[in-house]
């Protein structure tokens, strides 16, 4: 099955992958800045995510795969290749098993480290949304908030809600499998796993994803990668400060 993806512009391909719960829409707006810059941009659903095939099935391992299929349906080649929090562990997987497909890789907010599971409590808000009785995007928030404090988040999470028919809302993620393998999301890059051309790591000043201690981990997986830290940003990076991101990726591209 071939992942769901909005395609911008004409140019040398350009493939961004979201994090987990997220969908490529949340990349819209930069997609269009990308693909103004001479890019056609290929914003995609990763499988049980957005508009994408929902499926039993879920590793770094297939989402690579999804990709990959995606990449030659499309005949993608010398890509620039972006990927955020479980976008970017996707991203840098495909790109030390494919390398000669991609031309640059840029990863943001994530280290290629293990991360233990820390989702519980927006999973638990999630999976306390009883559509049955809730009507509204506001209802719904309701609900979220006493689970989850920061409006932000919420905010982000609710964009996965859609009217199934009149009436009726729904999530659009996957959310029995996502919770289920949840676990997956934290797995590190395997310790043999490298790649050799141009990388660029972008982390949030407020976000505590990649650390100091990180960036040993980085150059040994990456060793042409640059670490740059954007201010005035957490983990939604891209979100919080979207034109120091858009800046810091152009001055890495060109």
């Amino acid at each position: 099955m071939l992942l769901h993806s909005n395609i911008l512009g004409e140019g040398q391909p350009f493939v961004i992958l979201h994090g987990f719960l997220g969908m490529s829409d949340n990349w819209k707006t930069l997609g269009i800045q990308f693909s103004e810059e001479n890019f056609q941009v290929h914003l995609v659903d990763q499988r049980n995510h957005g508009h994408s095939f929902h499926d039993n099935e879920f590793s770094y391992e297939v989402l690579v795969e999804d990709l990959k299929h995606y990449c030659e349906t499309h005949q993608l080649e010398n890509m620039v290749l972006l990927g955020h929090s479980m976008g970017g562990k996707t991203a840098m997987l495909f790109a030390s098993k494919y390398p000669e497909m991609v031309s640059k890789l840029i990863i943001a907010d994530i280290s290629p480290r293990f991360y233990p599971v820390h989702h519980d409590g927006i999973l638990n808000g999630l999976s306390a949304l009883n559509f049955d009785v809730i009507k509204s995007r506001g209802e719904a928030d309701k609900i979220l908030s006493g689970y989850i404090s920061d409006v932000g988040t919420r905010q982000f999470l609710l964009k996965n809600l859609y009217w199934i028919e009149k009436g009726t809302l729904a999530l659009r993620m996957n959310l029995e499998v996502l919770k289920e393998e949840v676990a997956e999301v934290g797995e590190p890059l395997p310790p043999q796993a490298t790649f050799e051309k141009d990388t660029l790591f972008l982390r949030g000043d407020r976000s505590e994803y990649i650390g100091v201690e990180d960036e040993r981990i980085i150059t040994n997986h990456f060793p042409k990668a640059k670490i740059i830290t954007i201010s005035n940003a957490g983990h939604w990076l891209h979100a919080e400060n979207p034109k120091d991101f858009f800046d810091a990726v152009m001055v890495f591209v060109k």
